[in-house]
């Protein structure tokens, strides 16, 4: 791949590479640093990533579970340092981009746009047809750059914190006892809601949060009177993120009994969670739970795309797009 020229007359050239797992903690000493430094710069109050750069190889680490070897990092011609890098994830039917980072120091010059082009090139060559990423709207840089590279804004979702008491969520809704642990058998109509809902697949993922072999999910569903299912919900918890999501669901009720549900493990902590921002039901709801805007995602697509019919909730860890 020829790379791109940069501008500040500094030797910055580099190569792309798949990330291997030598590189684990250099590439979580980027990520760290460069969310952090980014956010800084914006007066964000606190740091993004609050833990230590080692827990940050969690997202390798998931990521590289799931998507083995789909990754690519901007390697420095000379001195050998991840300037950058990426990971992407092929699904049944649509692939996604995960989280993204450039090292501060080489902000500008050209990584993110040759990560990006690595990427899409791979989606065409996979013969994909819809590639998806959940983005900041905050960051106009990315959103540019996403953006002149074909991707679509086609949904917006509330960034929210929820306070969980330390006794637990002291309200109920209707449906609360539906939800039930997934299991295994569970994955084949969990598969079949999330295509009734937004279209797509991914029963690998839903697999490797039941196993849960890291020690980090739960994967709850929801189930009807005839015994199928009409939702399911994953959360996360970790001190690299914690986390409701992904998960979907038929009706924003059954949503919102899941997400009291997975509420509940993360006592006496504030965990994230992207809704919709069209779906008002749920949001007044966690607004009523003393729940916090602290940014705003956007889904952006490049390629096909049809509307959700139901309830979508994105996640970062497995990034979801």
């Amino acid at each position: 791949m020829q790379q791109p020229q940069l501008q500040d007359g500094l030797d910055n050239s580099f190569d792309l590479r798949p990330m291997t797992e030598a590189d684990s903690a250099e590439y979580a000493k980027l990520l760290h640093r460069s969310f952090n430094a980014w956010y800084a710069a914006r007066g964000w109050p606190q740091d993004y990533f609050s833990c230590t750069p080692r827990d940050v190889e969690i997202f390798f680490q998931v990521y590289n579970d799931l998507s083995p070897g789909c990754s690519f990092t901007a390697v420095h011609r000379h001195s050998g340092e991840l300037m950058g890098g990426c990971f992407y994830h092929p699904r049944e039917t649509h692939m996604s981009l995960g989280i993204m980072a450039v090292s501060p120091y080489y902000f500008g010059h050209g990584v993110g746009r040759a990560l990006v082009d690595a990427i899409t090139e791979e989606c065409r060559k996979q013969s994909y047809d819809s590639l998806r990423l959940v983005g900041s709207a905050m960051n106009m840089d990315s959103f540019s750059l996403y953006n002149r590279s074909g991707f679509v804004p086609r949904d917006s979702f509330n960034d929210m914190v929820v306070p969980v008491p330390a006794a637990g969520i002291g309200k109920t809704v209707r449906g609360r006892n539906r939800v039930r642990p997934a299991r295994r058998d569970d994955i084949g109509e969990m598969t079949r809601i999330e295509e009734a809902v937004s279209g797509l697949r991914r029963k690998r993922d839903y697999a490797y949060a039941i196993e849960n072999q890291r020690g980090l999910f739960r994967l709850s569903v929801y189930e009807n009177n005839d015994g199928g299912l009409d939702g399911f919900l994953m959360s996360c918890r970790h001190p690299a993120l914690n986390m409701i999501g992904p998960g979907v669901a038929r009706t924003q009720g059954i949503a919102l009994a899941l997400i009291m549900a997975e509420l509940d493990r993360f006592r006496g902590m504030s965990p994230l969670i992207l809704i919709p921002m069209r779906k008002r039901k749920i949001v007044e709801a966690l607004y009523g739970l003393g729940g916090r805007n602290v940014e705003t995602h956007l889904l952006q697509v490049r390629g096909s795309f049809r509307a959700t019919r139901g309830v979508n909730i994105p996640s970062f860890l497995p990034e979801t797009g």
